[in-house]
């Protein structure tokens, strides 16, 4: 529902709105200002922190997830060298007669994008999800084997 089609172009209802995640339709998103759905996608890429670290013979990628179940996870090589990193956290289920006194702990969609570095093997990729904890380790390729010196037999004219 987009509450401009009822005149209401007020920010605090555009706020809301935001707040409230309602989908704005295509036609309205063809603005020179950033789609909500790009600015959803750069607040899940902001509030997914992730440790990246290099190993002599991998990159490894390690994100806390707690309470995000593996099928709720989609790890993907997008392009030639893009490692994408994505999900959803849901919303536990309403129970009666529970209400929220404080709820802090953040749901919905989360992403990370990096670019993988040319030594990367994107056919040896593997991600494995652990107490909450996913690590998605990228083997490195060999380093190429030094060109010999080529031997050029000197003839006697």
């Amino acid at each position: 529902m987009d509450l401009r089609v009822f005149g209401i172009n007020d920010p605090i209802f555009s706020a809301l709105e935001h707040l409230m995640d309602i989908d704005v339709p295509e036609e309205a998103e063809k603005s020179t200002a950033p789609s909500r759905r790009y600015v959803r996608d750069a607040k899940a890429m902001a509030a997914t922190p992730v440790d990246v670290k290099e190993y002599p013979k991998s990159y490894v990628f390690v994100v806390d997830m707690p309470g995000v179940k593996s099928g709720d996870v989609t790890v993907q090589v997008e392009g030639d060298n893009v490692l994408v990193i994505s999900g959803e956290r849901k919303r536990e289920e309403k129970e009666e007669g529970v209400k929220y006194v404080r709820m802090e702990r953040r749901v919905g969609k989360f992403m990370r994008k990096f670019t993988l570095p040319e030594n990367a093997n994107l056919e040896a990729i593997n991600a494995e999800c652990r107490d909450g904890v996913l690590t998605v380790t990228v083997e490195k390729l060999p380093p190429p084997e030094p060109k010999k010196p080529k031997m050029i037999e000197v003839k006697v004219a």
